[in-house]
């Protein structure tokens, strides 16, 4: 079964261990906050909290949709909690971050998806932090464009959005979500002037030709930013992994994105959205 597919040696990981990775994992627990890191079950999960990085997410740890790649928890979310713009504000404080990644469930139970509280934690954060540097990897607000503008207008540098895979195989992993509506949300992005950014997973049982046109289509949105990974099932009951892609074929990705004009690509097995993050910042 492919499920259960012995993992190949270059998708070894680091150990989750040591001071660094202790002190983040206190930290996330005593101000109360949920990372995509332990929710999403992300494999560099080790490297990143050794580092004393995370990438914070909020609107609670459970999602409206139930896509079959995501180990994040789906059903009914409680109401948002007021507190946690300060406590997130905090925590980036306590952390000394000059650059920080927030990402957030869907809230499709929320008339505006949970855009204010977006806006409001976006807010905290530079308010308390003069400098900071921030990204966001948000959800596609069902492409409404009005709670998009409401994360654009609280001043991130970097607006993050994942299309996760291609055109074609989209229906079958992404619950609600849909190929066009994620790339109109990049393109709004980009209209506005913010730098745009997004995500694709490998693996799925998508063809070369397939990952060029969705390079393509990234790039004619104006995102300029991308990164390409290796997904990895977070359980059997998930999509299972079609195929282990070399280490190989991620660098033919990534001089192919250079060849389409994108200015950061981040392609190799390992790679997830918030990777090398504080790097896309710069212009």
């Amino acid at each position: 079964m492919t499920g259960t597919r012995r993992l190949p040696s270059w998708l070894r990981m680091e150990r989750a261990s040591g001071e660094s990775y202790t002190m983040v994992k206190k930290l996330v627990e005593s101000h109360r906050l949920h990372t995509i890191c332990t929710s999403g079950n992300c494999p560099n999960i080790g490297e990143c909290w050794n580092a004393g990085t995370a990438t914070l997410m909020i609107l609670g740890d459970i999602c409206t949709r139930s896509c079959k790649f995501c180990g994040t928890k789906s059903g009914r979310p409680i109401p948002p909690d007021t507190g946690e713009p300060e406590r997130v504000a905090q925590a980036v404080k306590t952390m000394h971050l000059k650059h920080c990644v927030i990402t957030s469930v869907d809230r499709d139970d929320l008339p505006d998806g949970g855009s204010y509280h977006w806006a409001q934690t976006i807010r905290r954060i530079k308010e308390v932090n003069p400098g900071v540097t921030i990204e966001t990897l948000i959800p596609d607000f069902r492409g409404n464009t009005a709670d998009i503008d409401r994360v654009i207008n609280a001043g991130p540098e970097v607006i993050s959005h994942n299309i996760e895979t291609v055109r074609r195989l989209t229906p079958l992993i992404r619950s609600v979500a849909k190929y066009e509506v994620s790339l109109a949300v990049l393109r709004h992005i980009a209209s506005r002037g913010v730098r745009a950014k997004s995500g694709i997973m490998l693996g799925l049982g998508e063809t070369e030709d397939e990952v060029n046109e969705s390079l393509k289509d990234l790039f004619a949105t104006g995102c300029r930013i991308v990164t390409i990974g290796q997904y990895l099932a977070p359980s059997l009951e998930h999509m299972p992994v079609v195929e282990y892609v070399t280490p190989e074929k991620f660098e033919k990705y990534r001089k192919r994105g250079f060849e389409i004009g994108f200015e950061f690509v981040e392609s190799s097995p390992l790679v997830r959205s918030s990777f090398h993050a504080e790097k896309h910042v710069q212009g």
